[in-house]
């Protein structure tokens, strides 16, 4: 069985720089009826628990280090034992969060993680946070963005440990490069495809943020 992308929406807050906001997150399952990664184990590991059920984890990846990404993983690697994946350079994001526990696992660039038939490569998409990551599974045509793309533009680049430029680069380098059809899943809000997102891409260099 080829692997399929099972979907769900998670409600917490995001805390930064002093400052709380609610927010809904995309919690994105890959995998089929054996075994599954979770793609940010956001608010609520009951419910990603279950969204997961009997199949085994194969992993937990944090596509960033910022607190309503990864609030949830620790609990959801106590309950199944699935090592939880940080690239280092938002360590210090996480420890703001968990600083009595650390991922299991680092992402680098380049990396694969395989899962029911399907790799899913790391693309280090620095910006929104200096440790962003997308997971690009080109068998099943999508690219998971986290917090780097959304519909409409880039992630918000206003907070501590985050920068424009760096993020436009990204963008431009690492995921406009994919095919057009590509379907980018997002860490927030409704999902979009390459093809229409790259036109804009000067009109966002112009808002400049």
């Amino acid at each position: 069985m080829a692997a399929r992308i099972d979907h769900l929406v998670t409600s917490g807050t995001f805390s930064l720089d002093g400052g709380t906001w609610e927010v809904d997150n995309n919690v994105w399952i890959v995998g089929d009826d054996a075994e599954a990664i979770v793609i940010d184990a956001a608010h609520d590991a009951d419910a990603i628990a279950a969204a997961v059920g009997d199949r085994r984890l194969v992993a937990i990846v944090s596509t960033h280090g910022h607190d309503d990404h990864i609030d949830a993983a620790p609990a959801l690697a106590a309950r199944t034992g699935a090592p939880v994946f940080l690239h280092p350079d938002d360590l210090m994001l996480w420890k703001q969060k968990h600083p009595d526990v650390s991922p299991q696992a680092e992402l680098a660039d380049g990396q694969t993680i395989s899962v029911a038939g399907t790799d899913l490569t790391v693309l280090h998409t620095p910006g929104h946070s200096p440790g962003a990551v997308c997971l690009y599974a080109a068998g099943l045509g999508t690219v998971f963005s986290g917090d780097t793309l959304f519909q409409g533009g880039p992630g918000a680049t206003g907070r501590s440990f985050s920068d424009f430029p760096t993020i436009i680069t990204s963008i431009r380098d690492r995921l406009l490069t994919l095919p057009a059809e590509t379907v980018v899943r997002t860490g927030h809000g409704d999902s979009t495809t390459i093809g229409d997102e790259a036109p804009h891409l000067e009109e966002w260099i112009a808002r400049g943020h």
